[in-house]
């Protein structure tokens, strides 16, 4: 038995035996902001996934809010367990397309780096308290993150990831992301790897907010008999077990969906390869239509999901109450930074001071990075009198 490691160059040779033409090559990158000495072991995508598991951002997604802040249940999904179901669904993805798994998985890793406490609401309020700085988009957030933010180096800002992750944080596109201009090949469609990323991030949540809005009994598995193609396979199930809980043929309604996403976005990105005749990575690039994507039967499927979910999940009294209270206390301690800078810390008093942005911005940075958590204790730090200092 002959015995062998493999090295960088060793895996960049089977990627360009092993991967379609279609796909990312490490060795193809279009390398980093700041030029840094090649590894022997790692190739620069698993390089950058590695970097982003080590992030101080990454980390702390673990305390930030999916839908259900932390407090109702160790059950629920944070933004850190959808950002692992996002990288396993899209790692399989990539590997049934025979993609460029470590170049997707950085991607979904990073996707959500960028995002506020307390969810979409928290979004929201930045967005209306920064609107005279250009807003706030979590995407762009990620990108701020792991280029600016972050701080792992002496000589270099930022994670120093490689471009076509950075890329692919910008270009994230979902039904509830819309990118913005930016300077990454602006006129150009971003790789497969990272169109993979977009359509797990929408098979996750859509699938875990069901599933959580299930166990907090938002809603009742009686709700779904408005959609016979979801109730089709809890009937099944149930005349096939008629002895088992309901709840555990709720876990069948939600693996199957996942599974019926997965085999049509399969086919129908096969069919989008076909008709655009995508041969080459420069096909891609030059696509102008999202290939890796939902066929129109299940978009609109979704669609009609993600408006029961709309309507009976993100509107539900208890999660709106806790909407309005994490809106309340991100403006309410943007508004006391604004006045008080000298109430932070010291790391964002000295940016102040070097002008590493405008006041708003850095104030911006420091909250979006905030876990819900310290929200929670940097609120009763400025606004109760008798909290500790």
């Amino acid at each position: 038995m002959k015995y062998q490691i493999l090295n960088k160059e060793h895996q960049e040779h089977i990627e360009q035996e092993k991967l379609a033409p279609y796909a990312m090559k490490s060795k193809d990158t279009l390398g980093r902001r700041y030029p840094q000495s090649p590894e022997l072991m790692r190739t620069e995508y698993q390089r950058d996934r590695d970097r982003i598991i080590h992030s101080t951002a990454f980390r702390r997604l673990k305390y930030k809010t999916q839908v259900y802040v932390i407090y109702e249940g160790d059950y629920y999904r944070t933004r850190l367990t959808h950002t692992l179901e996002v990288s396993q669904l899209a790692r399989s993805l990539s590997a049934y397309l025979n993609l460029n798994q470590d170049l997707t998985e950085a991607i979904s890793l990073a996707h959500d780096l960028g995002h506020t406490p307390f969810g979409h609401k928290g979004e929201v309020a930045m967005n209306r308290l920064m609107k005279d700085e250009g807003g706030f988009e979590h995407n762009s957030q990620s990108l701020r993150v792991v280029e600016l933010l972050e701080e792992r180096y002496p000589d270099i800002p930022g994670l120093n990831l490689t471009f076509e992750v950075r890329e692919g944080l910008i270009k994230h596109t979902t039904a509830y992301d819309q990118p913005r201009k930016n300077d990454y090949l602006p006129d150009r469609s971003p790789t497969l790897e990272s169109q993979v990323v977009n359509v797990a991030d929408e098979i996750a949540f859509n699938n875990h907010d069901l599933d959580d809005a299930l166990k907090a009994q938002l809603i009742e598995l009686e709700d779904l008999k408005q959609f016979p193609w979801l109730w089709s396979i809890f009937t099944q199930m149930k005349k096939k077990y008629p002895e088992v809980p309901d709840k555990f043929l709720k876990y069948k309604i939600i693996t199957t969906l996942i599974d019926d996403q997965v085999q049509d976005i399969l086919q129908t990105t096969l069919a989008h390869f076909k008709k655009h005749k995508i041969q080459s990575l420069e096909d891609v690039r030059n696509c102008p239509v999202q290939l890796v994507n939902f066929s129109p039967e299940m978009h609109e499927k979704l669609q009609e999901l993600k408006k029961f979910l709309y309507a009976n999940v993100y509107h539900h009294p208890r999660v709106i109450k806790i909407s309005l209270k994490a809106e309340a206390f991100i403006t309410r301690l943007f508004e006391w930074y604004s006045k008080h800078p000298e109430q932070l810390p010291k790391k964002h008093q000295q940016k102040l001071k070097e002008g590493f942005d405008s006041k708003k911005r850095i104030i911006c940075d420091y909250i979006a990075g905030m876990t819900d958590r310290y929200v929670n204790d940097e609120y009763r730090r400025c606004f109760e009198p008798f909290e500790i200092m």
